[in-house]
């Protein structure tokens, strides 16, 4: 009877491990290749082949196309992935996490954190490259023993770590990066067969993927120590940001100043790890430390910068900003780029035009398009662009292009007579002016700002 029992028992266990056995392996896994087909994956960029063989996916260069990926339909945000990969030791490829493909930004080419995979004598595999954005964000040319991790011709495992605004590979288990980025929290999975342009000698060469496995379900639970020190993009830029400088160092208040003052604010701003914070006053309009601007004007730009709000808060990001004009109470006069808890504060609702005072607006003159907005929660970072090129200006939010307008047109002036800025001659027409960070009485946070003038 016992016997019977433990035979039972023996038994029991033995399905649990062959059904469940992910559990013992350190995490609940779940596939994302079930070894048979694509299902769950779809092809973006170029037109490489991708093919299932012997429980393998395998991508084949094809000339003259560009990158090609296959992607998760799925998004992640936080996970941790493994999977094995062999690669043919001519061609570069990569796996990417965390990425997107919008058709404003750049037709829609594929941009995200990229895991390297390098069997060139450089042997960065492990490295994390952003495509299509900012280049090398962590190359491998301090790291020997994740260069040595490779195996040339065999198969090697990665171990991506993904959780909050960390990054961690492995290489065959050698801890190969460490990084903190809070540029992009979600995007799918892909991928990479590098393309190859018109090489004869590399047409048809492959690169194999298998046991692609992945924890999106409390990853931090499962999450592993690494030795490497972890290395900020904060105030850093990427290896392909040519032309790009720091407007704040993150350390001083160097090239700024008051809108009002010679200086810069004694009292209401802080900078403290890399971050400029305006503090809480009570919701005044410049009332407290007051606005701050560049010392320098600019006219045709690329700005980019990372804002944080806390519940309620109003703020904003002013361009084309003129403090001569508005010498008297309240904020110096430029276009606005509105900074705004849409959830909680009022504004939201209010304007020239219903929404046209809610985050990401042209405030008080043009809305955001809702369908490109997406905002991260409060509490966390977001990501502002402002491109303006002769006339012609745009607002991105978090990578998302929300609205364009041309200054200077019949359009563009019906739209300031019908605003709070018709008492303002000429306002918006400005050939230059200074970038401002409003103090608008609540505690927001700014860091990696950054700009490029624009031929």
């Amino acid at each position: 009877m016992q016997t019977s029992f433990n035979k039972k028992l023996l038994f029991s266990l033995v399905i649990v491990f062959v059904l469940g056995g992910t559990m013992f392996a350190g995490g609940p896994w779940k596939d994302l290749f079930d070894g048979k087909t694509l299902n769950g994956w779809q092809q973006q960029g170029g037109k490489a082949s991708y093919t299932v063989e012997d429980g393998q996916i395998v991508g084949k260069t094809v000339l003259g196309t560009p990158n090609s990926f296959l992607c998760t339909k799925q998004f992640y945000t936080d996970f941790i992935l493994e999977l094995e990969f062999k690669v043919d030791p001519k061609l570069n490829s990569g796996i990417q996490i965390r990425s997107n493909s919008f058709p404003e930004y750049n037709k829609g080419r594929i941009h995200g954190y990229q895991i390297e995979i390098d069997p060139s004598d450089r042997a960065w595999s492990g490295g994390i490259y952003e495509e299509g954005r900012r280049g090398w964000l962590y190359p491998l040319k301090d790291n020997t023993d994740a260069q040595k991790a490779f195996k040339q011709g065999q198969w090697n495992k990665y171990r991506i770590e993904a959780i909050g605004s960390t990054i961690k590979t492995w290489i065959n288990d050698v801890p190969a990066s460490h990084l903190y980025d809070t540029l992009t929290r979600t995007g799918f999975i892909g991928l990479q067969v590098h393309g190859v342009g018109k090489d004869k000698n590399k047409e048809g060469i492959e690169v194999r993927w298998r046991n692609v496995r992945i924890i999106d379900e409390s990853p931090a639970s499962f999450s592993r120590p690494t030795p490497l020190p972890v290395k900020s993009m904060d105030n850093q830029l990427g290896s392909s940001e040519r032309g790009f400088v720091f407007l704040f160092d993150g350390k001083t208040s160097n090239g700024w100043r008051g809108a009002k003052l010679d200086g810069f604010p004694k009292t209401g701003w802080v900078i403290e790890d890399g971050i400029l914070t305006v503090l809480e006053s009570g919701g005044g309009e410049s009332a407290a430390g007051g606005d701050i601007i560049t010392i320098d004007k600019y006219s045709d730009f690329e700005l980019h910068l990372d804002f944080k709000m806390t519940p309620g808060a109003n703020s904003g990001i002013k361009y084309f900003v003129d403090p001569a004009v508005n010498k008297g109470p309240g904020s110096s006069i430029g276009l606005e780029f509105q900074i705004l808890d849409d959830q909680r504060h009022k504004d939201a609702k209010l304007g020239s035009h219903e929404g046209s005072r809610a985050l990401s607006c042209l405030y008080d003159l043009i809305e955001a398009d809702n369908g490109s907005k997406h905002p991260n929660p409060i509490g966390q970072w977001n990501h502002a662009t402002v491109i303006s090129k002769g006339n012609h200006v745009e607002h991105w939010l978090n990578g998302r292009k929300v609205l364009e307008y041309d200054r200077k047109t019949p359009e563009f002036r019906q739209l300031v007579k019908e605003s709070k800025y018709k008492k303002w001659p000429g306002f918006g027409e400005w050939n230059q002016g200074h970038i401002l960070l409003q103090d608008h009485g609540n505690t927001v946070s700014f860091k990696n700002v950054k700009i490029k003038k624009l031929k």
